[in-house]
């Protein structure tokens, strides 16, 4: 069966199932998900654990090994095993199939892995463990539901945030939930429990923000200029290569360029969206960039990308950053003064953003 996270406390309450798998890209989340099933598989008499890495050259047999072992103390066992790549392989898939088909009362598997995509999600070996007991997928906090999560989470440590407050952590750790969760743990040692004033919360906590280049396209395409400006900084101090930063701005360029010009052919936004295959919960915020420019406006941004490219691949002159700043600057519809005026600062003159 599919739990959903805020499910697992009320069902480890009622029982515990035979198999858990649990995949996702949030460490937090993931790390307390499994520590709750842990605590729960403790108090059932799962005594006994063995962590397995299944990494590649696994011998797949010390799974079935452990799976098989009686504990000479009469515990029973509980079994992590990590899929750091997702993907058991053959030999793997055989022997998770065989567990989740015969599962044992003196057994617990726990399976630990990345998000699994929906392809993954269709194989055998990921359904024959979902039937035998719980697939939970564990979801990064959205940037829009971050302050409600460090809210529930400060009220539960004793802490009585003010919307100041609440506000200011979410955006000074937003994507990097497990500094978030440090932060409110540092705040009770230095506070206690009650209110912490705005002036206090801002002298103990540092800038944890952590961002991706999805970050930065999801920015632009809102149209957030400050934002696309502090997440191209973030992931530039984290060495996220030009290449990938680039990549992502081209992705939705692209797409919005084709989306743009079907539209001035005579379809619908829903149809050209769809045709495109843009997620339902993306077209509002490529709908919304489509509103900025025309067709052409989006292919002289795709030329520029054309050109930032052979900046980053070094067959032209220029920063590259400097170039990546304009153009995502452009897709969030606003003029990027400050960074062509840096470019000047930096010798010479310097061509739009709008290409060729």
């Amino acid at each position: 069966m599919k739990l959903r996270a805020e499910q697992l406390d009320a069902h480890l309450a009622k029982t515990l199932a035979p198999v858990y798998v649990i995949s996702g890209d949030e460490p937090l989340l993931e790390a307390e998900i499994v520590d709750r099933i842990r605590a729960a598989a403790r108090a059932r008499g799962f005594t006994d654990r063995e962590v397995l890495a299944a990494e590649p050259g696994f011998d797949w047999s010390r799974l079935a090994a452990v799976a098989g072992n009686r504990s000479l103390f009469g515990g029973r066992t509980l079994i992590e095993l990590r899929l750091p790549g997702g993907k058991p392989g053959d030999a793997g898939a055989r022997e998770l199939m065989r567990l989740a088909e015969h599962p044992s009362e003196e057994t617990l598997l726990v399976v630990r892995c990345p998000r699994l995509d929906a392809a993954a999600q269709r194989t055998r070996w990921y359904k024959a463990l979902e039937a035998a007991g719980a697939a939970i997928a564990v979801y990064p906090v959205e940037r829009a539901r971050l302050p409600d999560w460090i809210a529930r989470r400060m009220r539960a440590r004793g802490l009585e945030p003010t919307p100041e407050v609440v506000s200011f952590l979410a955006e000074r750790v937003e994507g990097n939930l497990l500094a978030a969760a440090q932060e409110i743990e540092k705040l009770l040692l230095l506070h206690g429990e009650g209110r912490p004033d705005l002036e206090t919360v801002t002298r103990a906590v540092t800038d944890s923000a952590r961002f991706s280049v999805f970050d930065l396209a999801d920015a632009a395409l809102e149209g957030n200029p400050a934002r696309v400006a502090r997440i191209l900084a973030g992931v530039r101090a984290e060495g996220t290569e030009a290449v990938l930063v680039l990549w992502s701005l081209a992705r939705e360029v692209r797409t919005l360029a084709r989306v743009a010009h079907a539209v001035e052919a005579g379809a619908t936004p829903a149809r050209a969206l769809a045709e495109e295959r843009v997620w339902d919960r993306r077209k509002p915020l490529v709908g919304r960039a489509l509103r900025r420019l025309p067709a052409a406006g989006w292919q002289r941004l795709l030329r520029a990308c054309a050109r930032i490219d052979r900046i980053v691949k070094g067959a032209e002159a220029g920063d590259a950053w400097q170039e990546l700043l304009q153009l995502a600057l452009a897709v969030a519809g606003a003029e990027p003064f400050g960074a062509a005026a840096a470019g000047r600062a930096r010798g010479g003159a310097r061509r739009p953003i709008t290409g060729r």
